[in-house]
């Protein structure tokens, strides 16, 4: 059986050590030789590699794991690039949450002008993978995590068309975990079917073996939102932060009954809510530091002075999504995902050249969408809203335009008005001096 070379770019991640084990819980089936990780942080990479070498090895000492800062070591003959680039580091993710917060709008890392401050960081190194992925690994498939996800696929669907990629998110994987937890159900058992944007889509059927259960599970999340009736499984999305989340989906489902909303449209539905909820001096990025990367750093800490590996990490639904994806494509499996791809008629009355999130099966060929129905006005014209600010916003960053940046501001439904967007722009301008394109 072929074995396979795996590159993860953005090597440094504190994900990086859960992907390597999801790989090798599927090590029999999905049979990998190499891993590479690159990154530009070499001294970051180095200690995640320490740790993520510990646990390869607990599973089979065959598997070489090689971090590397040199892109030609790294995807030279890889078969499948993760990508998760996280630009600016938490560092920088804690000034998109806290400046937008500062001015009484929504700070959040993917959504509103936090999200499209992190995607003006993204949007030039992910182009740059693309081409390395092109040069040294043509016939690989990247596979991306990075966010904002649908700013990076906007950037890439019309920079780099041809690129051999999968945008994807785990989010609704998640959503789906609970679900099938709320309805008492194996979770292999779920198929749904979606619409949207990545972070601005709605669930309109749950079917479980075939049959809808979206009636049962609507009621019971009008009043309990996602929080499931025992602990999940879902241990990413568990903290109090997403607890919030998870009771939000019921407000919104109070008020919009149809469909059940993506969390993430909290922060455009009831994004006073939000505000008021978020503690605006340690916000989401200060607990994933005091948390995740410090329980991490940590054990690696451990490992450097003891020996003794402890595993300071989880395989969440981030892991094992990615891998999924790849071993679909890498044995023609056609599984059901829902992935982020050019419309091109999917949903019959938005743009073909929406980036939308929408089921599909995939292939050793690709993706294969599923086709939609037409949408109603209410979600075609809060789509259409949010599509214009990130298109207008990849204008922005590829052709350094500051009028257009305003603009993609003053369309995104988070903030209220064109003179609130230019003082938050104005500061995330300063905020990003070293990593956003110059804006004339």
């Amino acid at each position: 059986m072929k074995t396979f070379k795996i590159a993860i770019a953005g090597g440094g991640s504190t994900y990086t050590p859960g992907i390597a084990k999801a790989l090798m819980l599927k090590k029999e089936d999905f049979p990998v030789s190499e891993i590479y990780l690159y990154d530009i942080n070499e001294e970051r990479q180095q200690k995640v590699a320490m740790i993520t070498q510990k646990v390869v090895a607990e599973f089979d000492s065959s598997v070489t794991v090689v971090p590397t800062i040199n892109p030609k070591t790294a995807f030279e003959g890889a078969d499948f690039i993760f990508a998760q680039l996280r630009v600016g580091g938490n560092t920088m993710r804690e000034k998109d949450e806290k400046i937008p917060f500062s001015h009484g709008i929504v700070g959040q890392e993917t959504c509103g002008p936090g999200g499209m401050a992190y995607g003006m960081r993204t949007i030039g190194p992910m182009i740059e993978l693309c081409d390395f992925a092109a040069k040294y690994a043509p016939n690989a498939w990247i596979i991306n995590y990075s966010n904002p996800a649908a700013i990076v696929a906007e950037a890439i669907r019309k920079e780099r068309p041809n690129a051999r990629i999968l945008n994807i998110c785990d989010m609704p994987i998640g959503m789906m975990l609970r679900m099938a937890e709320i309805l008492d159900v194996d979770k292999g058992d779920i198929e749904v079917d979606y619409f949207g944007l990545n972070h601005f889509g709605w669930f309109t059927d749950v079917y479980v073996k075939g049959k809808s259960r979206m009636n049962e599970l609507r009621e019971y999340m009008r009043v309990n939102g996602l929080v499931t009736p025992e602990q999940s499984k879902d241990l990413q999305h568990s903290d109090a932060d997403w607890i919030k989340a998870h009771k939000n989906v019921a407000k919104m489902l109070q008020l919009f009954p149809e469909y059940i909303p993506s969390s993430y449209l909290q922060y455009y539905l009831i994004p006073q809510t939000v505000v008021e909820q978020t503690d605006r001096s340690y916000t989401r990025a200060n607990r994933v530091m005091d948390n995740r990367e410090k329980n991490l750093f940590d054990s690696i800490k451990h490992l450097e002075e003891t020996g003794e590996f402890q595993e300071g990490f989880k395989v969440g639904v981030h892991g094992t999504f990615i891998v999924d994806v790849a071993m679909s494509i890498a044995f023609d499996q056609r599984a059901r995902f829902l992935l982020i791809l050019e419309n091109n008629g999917a949903i019959p009355n938005l743009p073909d050249d929406a980036m939308v999130e929408i089921p599909a099966y995939v292939t050793s060929r690709g993706p294969e969408p599923v086709s939609l129905k037409p949408i109603g006005l209410f979600y075609k014209g809060l789509i259409e809203q949010q599509l214009a600010s990130e298109k207008i916003l990849v204008e922005a960053a590829l052709e350094g335009s500051y009028q257009k940046a305003l603009q993609a501001f003053a369309l995104n439904k988070t903030i209220p008005s064109a003179e609130v967007a230019k003082v938050i722009l104005d500061d995330l301008i300063e905020a990003n001096e070293k990593f956003w394109p110059v804006l004339k």
